[in-house]
């Protein structure tokens, strides 16, 4: 046996799964094997190297706390590679990671040049903002334009939310929208034309923000949030704010998740008063309880 397959061996062994060619493809399967550790190992040196989709699995890994210790953070400097390296579905995961987190204009940046590139959770999210006016200037031709676009590739929560727009459009600007995101549609980029591996798909983020029925709210204010749970990893509190964004009680609000020893409170917020608060919880849909903001 010569020395490099020696070598090859010896890791095999220290990180427990055969990892067979250092691809980004053997990384996948060994993830569909729930040997996230060994995808990792995979992962890194060629996302440090520059692969596009590499990085774009290293920061779901983060993002999920599979394989190495969950950390946000890591997530979007791994995702922000792999963006800049014109990755379409890293584009989309960082722009829906900074839109939660509060920062609506680097977020909807990314996600304008996902959905230029026809991805359809872009378009569900960047079209919504767009028809809302929320973090960019309202247009709704255009917003109802790439909701449908993402509606038509058969995502599930922009066809409820077409069914939306639709009670809101007149006729003649939906058949007016409809014309803009065929023509639309015509200029968007074809598929490769060399199938490559995909990349991990895992915990899709939906879509933050309601339609609303008239001009775009002014930023929600006051001195009171609702806590939805307490929660021993912060995961899981990003997944029940993800949950309930859409709900329209907690339109124009954010999330705020605070370290308290071991745990992480999910709290939403501001609300004017204690009231409003209260009244926010009895729509939400889930347990949850009025606190002061701190």
């Amino acid at each position: 046996m010569s020395a490099k397959y020696l070598v090859a061996a010896i890791m095999a062994v220290a990180f427990a799964a055969p990892l067979r060619a250092q691809s980004v493809k053997a990384g996948i399967d060994a993830w569909q094997r729930a040997d996230y550790a060994g995808a990792v190992a995979i992962w890194r040196p060629l996302a440090e190297k520059g692969d596009a989709q590499a990085a774009f699995n290293l920061g779901q890994a983060y993002r999920l706390g599979r394989g190495v210790p969950l950390d946000l953070g890591a997530a979007q400097v791994w995702y922000q590679r792999s963006a800049q390296s014109g990755s379409v579905d890293a584009q989309t995961n960082l722009g829906l990671l900074l839109f939660q987190n509060g920062n609506k204009t680097e977020g909807l940046k990314w996600l304008r040049q996902a959905a230029e590139q026809d991805d359809p959770r872009a378009l569900l999210v960047y079209g919504t903002a767009l028809y809302n006016g929320d973090g960019v200037s309202q247009d709704r031709m255009l917003g109802y334009a790439d909701v449908s676009r993402s509606a038509a590739q058969g995502l599930e929560p922009a066809q409820e939310t077409l069914a939306q727009l639709d009670k809101l459009m007149t006729s003649a600007d939906r058949q007016k929208a409809i014309a803009l995101a065929q023509a639309k549609a015509r200029h968007a980029p074809p598929p490769p034309s060399t199938p490559k591996p995909r990349p991990v798909k895992v915990a899709t983020v939906r879509a933050p923000a309601p339609i609303s029925t008239g001009p775009a709210a002014a930023p929600a204010s006051g001195g009171w949030r609702i806590q939805l749970g307490a929660f021993s990893q912060r995961g899981a509190a990003e997944a029940l704010y993800q949950r309930v964004s859409g709900k329209p009680a907690l339109a124009g609000r954010s999330p705020y998740y605070i370290a308290s020893g071991p745990v992480t409170r999910l709290q939403v917020g501001p609300f004017a008063s204690k009231g409003a608060a209260a009244a926010a919880c009895n729509a939400v849909g889930v347990p949850c309880f009025p606190v002061p903001a701190k």
